[in-house]
């Protein structure tokens, strides 16, 4: 097992990473505060791993909130089944809730616990790649809302993020090409060593060798880790960790949410972010194939589906990083270097978009 941990002062939480740690009796005692215990999972990975989990937790009173599977389920109606199910279980302030599953069951299980009886402790075991490298990591917690992704939520750090990576055994392989894109996201804002290392070893990747999986989850979490202890509220560095999500959350509201996983949504977005750094002089003439490739190579999509590009544009003025009307954007000064900024000519925004949408 190998231990990193978010440093947040005395919200301090490790994240612990490795191959069968649900197996792994007493891994969680150390962070529940009681007895009570609310599991939220969904249809597909409860039947998978609920029981292994609910050995772990020994004799504990545990209760169950068992949800639709697909991101568009991330609804406030889930989010309400989820708090009737800590009201009728009857617990307090002192109960735990856990997060088994992928992004969605993450998200909503976390806003739960971040507003039940104004917040009560909460535990991520994420089972997807990009749950693991990404979601379960850093306290965002929301739900959709048909106008926007994840408009309404709260930052509500978990007290300890489990992730066994035995659990990406049973994972689709469209899922798992969804969350190397959020893995490639990393090397692009920040890690040119790491970006050429996804290049080199995406087929390893892909192909599940084990070792490989396991070196770009904690290369993933280590850096995640750093960035939000260092801007926890995203006021400023967190920010990057948006690369190609604008785009992104905007294509899945476009779509309707669930038609398209939000990996490979965020991978179109990244391409599309690219594009527009190559267009403004900001990335070296060729970047943009080249990160182009990487994610063709992993099996995600490298341009938006077909929808309006009118349509395009006003979802993502919803984004939660507009500011007095700016479109700000995660670009890329070069491989390995990511800025926010509204710095940049809006007709060639619009320029990229008509020509990323006219090759769809």
């Amino acid at each position: 097992m190998h231990t990193l941990t978010v440093n947040l002062a005395d919200r301090s939480y490790p994240i612990l990473i490795g191959s069968g740690l649900l197996k792994q009796q007493g891994a969680l005692d150390a962070y529940l505060p009681s007895d009570d215990v609310l599991v939220v999972s969904n249809e597909s990975i409860a039947p998978l791993y609920l029981h292994g989990l609910t050995e772990l937790l020994g004799d504990r009173r545990v209760a169950t909130a068992i949800l639709a599977d697909g991101e568009q389920h991330k609804t406030l109606a889930t989010l309400e089944s989820v708090l009737n199910r800590l009201v009728a279980a009857g617990f307090n302030r002192d109960c735990t809730v856990i997060g088994l599953g992928g992004g969605v069951v993450g998200d909503v299980a976390g806003l739960a616990a971040g507003v039940y009886q104004r917040g009560v402790n909460f535990i991520q075991v994420p089972t997807t790649l990009l749950a693991q490298v990404d979601s379960s990591v850093g306290g965002k917690t929301a739900v959709n809302h048909p106008q926007g992704k994840n408009l309404i939520g709260v930052f509500h750090q978990p007290s300890c993020v489990l992730a066994d990576t035995q659990t990406l055994d049973s994972l689709p392989d469209r899922e798992l090409a969804a969350g190397l894109a959020e893995v490639v996201k990393y090397g692009l804002i920040m890690d040119a060593e790491f970006f050429d290392w996804l290049e080199a070893n995406a087929d390893k990747l892909i192909a599940r060798d084990a070792e490989s999986l396991e070196l770009a989850i904690r290369k993933s979490c280590a850096t995640k880790a750093a960035v939000v202890a260092a801007d926890e509220r995203e006021q400023g560095q967190r920010a990057l960790l948006n690369l190609g999500h604008t785009f992104g959350h905007a294509i899945e509201r476009c779509l309707g949410y669930g038609e398209w996983l939000h990996g490979e949504a965020v991978a179109a977005g990244m391409c599309m972010a690219a594009g527009l750094s190559e267009r403004i002089g900001w990335l070296e003439a060729g970047s943009a194939a080249r990160i182009a490739a990487v994610l063709a190579s992993m099996g995600l999509p490298v341009q938006p589906p077909a929808i309006d590009a009118k349509a395009l544009y006003q979802a993502m003025t919803l984004d939660k990083k507009v500011i007095a009307g700016e479109i700000r954007l995660v670009l890329l000064k070069g491989i390995g270097e990511a800025i926010v900024t509204a710095d940049y000519p809006e007709a060639e925004l619009r320029t990229e978009l008509d020509a990323s949408l006219a090759a769809a």
